[in-house]
């Protein structure tokens, strides 16, 4: 497989879910990819499972010196840069009233902070490359609201926006920015929503009825867009804002 050979990549949030499946499909493609996250044993198991060499690198992307390190050791590593796909994020449950202000900040300060401090960071080095391409992921709650979402749709909506303005201010460079939207994904993260739930089947029963689809998404679900983003196959597309969500924006 070679559809991303010759690429350098960056996933941040690498370790589980949704990031963990693109990195391994950037791998299995032929990129060479830098894993990015907090835990870094989690990353050593994924970088296992790849084969290959996969960089990792422990960093919380809302620190500009760990973001510096990420990059200066990425390009050392592997010569330059073409992808980045933002994957990193975190959720909070509540209304307006129930978050708190330590979690609003939280989630600002990784949903959209960290995303913004690295997707500048890496216009040098896709510059130097002749272009690149940002993957961003986002959700649906950045396109439509949701209940107890009142801290995370917004950090997503800002993601969606960031998306588009970055498109066009950098598209002229050949820098490509794009957002996948996934829906209720089964990973560790939604896995803690459910669980902390008063009736987890209920919940669960719940959530894939409002997808036409008729079942909760997968992270490998996010891979191929992902892949096809990443690769030349997409060079006319730029501040797409893409659901991957069973269906769910349809009802």
């Amino acid at each position: 497989m070679s559809r991303l050979k010759n690429k350098v990549a960056i996933v941040t949030g690498a370790g589980t879910g949704i990031g963990r499946a693109i990195a391994l499909a950037l791998v299995r493609e032929g990129a060479k990819v830098a894993l990015v996250g907090r835990r870094k044993e989690l990353l050593a198991a994924v970088a296992k499972e790849a084969g290959g060499s996969p960089l990792v690198l422990a960093a919380d992307v809302s620190r500009q010196s760990d973001i510096d390190l990420v990059l200066s050791e990425t390009v050392a590593q592997f010569g330059g840069l073409n992808v980045l796909v933002n994957n990193a994020g975190i959720l909070h449950i509540g209304t307006a009233e129930e978050i708190s202000e330590q979690q609003w900040d939280e989630t600002f300060n990784i949903n959209v902070r960290g995303l913004w401090l690295l997707s500048r960071s890496v216009l040098p080095h896709m510059r130097k490359a002749g272009g690149g391409s940002i993957i961003n992921v986002a959700s649906v709650l950045g396109i439509n609201g949701a209940r107890k979402r009142s801290a995370y749709a917004p950090s997503k909506g800002a993601v969606v926006l960031l998306t588009k303005c970055m498109a066009i201010d950098y598209g002229h460079e050949n820098i490509r920015v794009n957002a996948l939207c996934p829906s209720f994904v089964e990973t560790d993260l939604t896995a803690e929503v459910i669980r902390k739930a008063a009736d987890p089947s209920a919940v669960r029963k719940e959530r894939v009825s409002v997808h036409p689809i008729g079942r909760l998404g997968q992270p490998e679900d996010m891979v191929g867009l992902a892949v096809f983003l990443a690769s030349d196959e997409s060079s006319w597309m730029t501040g797409a804002v893409l659901p991957v969500d069973g269906g769910y924006l349809a009802v």
